[in-house]
């Protein structure tokens, strides 16, 4: 299913969740959109107990620049900028699309450079070792030249299935939209083995010698939204798809796909949170409300509904990206811009904010 990159895709959007939302003019102050926190109530000991034990969470944003969450406060960045992508380097540091065509990182202290900046349209990135590659909204892969330059990827184009591919698309209002094919999400071992490529919709090509030569992994028509690997086991691989929960126990070659347990087969975000997975499932990508979900990485476990203070029923689906850990700590962010935080690996959980602009994906440092 398709998702929000296309200019006419996203304002047919945006008119959907307006109309949804009561807004139909859509004109909200930036005073408005920021978090009121009324999402949900706890104890102030315990709001005070999770900022001090919550790290820095960035929430980009389609159209309206990046939020930087920390100490219960946000900061605003890049603002009235498309950020997207975000995704970790080798230190720790955080790697954004900003504008749509350039590869940024940003420092812990908040810190922004550009690394290299792109004629083609960039979609997402991602960081194996020191080499940095990123995928294109017309289905390239191109790796990050030390003079800041982009090397296309030959291989990727003739990786056997490719004729095959087509682009995402949805009914809104009576019209057929959606994105051109593209790269949607991008994922490594931790090893370094195993290079993989979200095509939305292709599969997962697979490389396992740096990029120069891919493979078909996964059924075209599972209809993939995000792929994500192990922080610290190489052969475990997950990815979210229209299929439900796909797992993969040897370095993404193979795959298989899970469903039982969830209310509707529709997975769009994946992240691993501890020894756990967590996904977001909904009916389709327009659903009006999604649910997170929580499944032990060990095999013939459950899929389970996530508690501890998350909503059983979050405001329309968490989309790619919008699921992201790093250590104990998981953020989750829904189309209606509600950010969950939890700083114990998702067994308990504070609404950050409300009100947020459309989330692009998250980062926690």
């Amino acid at each position: 299913m398709a998702h929000p990159r296309g200019d006419d895709y996203a304002s047919q959007l945006a008119k959907h969740c307006r109309a949804s939302s009561g807004n139909p003019d859509g004109q909200e102050s930036l005073d408005a959109l920021l978090p009121t926190r009324t999402c949900w109530t706890r104890t102030t000991s315990f709001i005070q107990v999770l900022a001090r034990t919550m790290p820095t969470v960035l929430v980009a944003t389609w159209r309206s620049g990046l939020f930087a969450y920390a100490n219960n406060t946000f900061h605003e960045e890049w603002s009235g900028q498309s950020v997207k992508g975000l995704a970790r380097d080798s230190s720790g540091n955080a790697l954004a699309i900003v504008g749509g065509k350039s590869l940024c990182r940003r420092m812990a202290d908040g810190a922004w450079s550009t690394i290299a900046t792109s004629e083609l349209e960039l979609e997402c990135c991602v960081a194996v070792g020191a080499t940095l590659y990123v995928g294109t909204d017309d289905a390239h892969v191109m790796r990050v030249c030390d003079d800041g330059s982009f090397e296309r990827l030959g291989g990727f184009d003739h990786v056997a299935g490719r004729d095959r591919w087509y682009a995402g698309a949805a009914l809104v209002d009576g019209r057929l939209v959606g994105p051109p094919l593209g790269i949607r999400s991008m994922t490594a071992t931790c090893n370094h083995a195993a290079l993989l490529a979200n095509v939305h919709v292709g599969g997962i090509p697979r490389s396992a010698d740096g990029g120069a030569t891919w493979q078909p992994t996964i059924d075209i028509d599972s209809d993939v939204h995000q792929v994500c690997a192990h922080p610290r086991r190489p052969e475990i691989v997950i990815a979210a798809a229209g299929v439900g929960l796909c797992i993969s126990r040897d370095g993404g070659v193979t795959w298989t796909a899970e469903h039982e347990g969830l209310h509707a087969s529709y997975c769009s975000a994946v992240a691993f949170a501890g020894d756990d997975i967590l996904v977001a499932a909904s009916t389709d990508h327009f659903a009006p409300q999604g649910a997170i979900y929580r499944r032990p990485i060990d095999p013939d476990a459950l899929i389970l509904p996530v508690g501890g203070g998350l909503p059983r029923w979050i405001e329309g689906i968490a989309d790619t990206g919008n699921i992201a850990a790093c250590g104990s700590a998981v953020a989750v962010a829904d189309r209606a811009g509600n950010l969950y935080l939890s700083a114990d690996a998702g067994r308990t959980w504070s609404c950050g904010g409300d009100r947020l602009p459309a989330p692009s994906s998250l980062f926690v440092y």
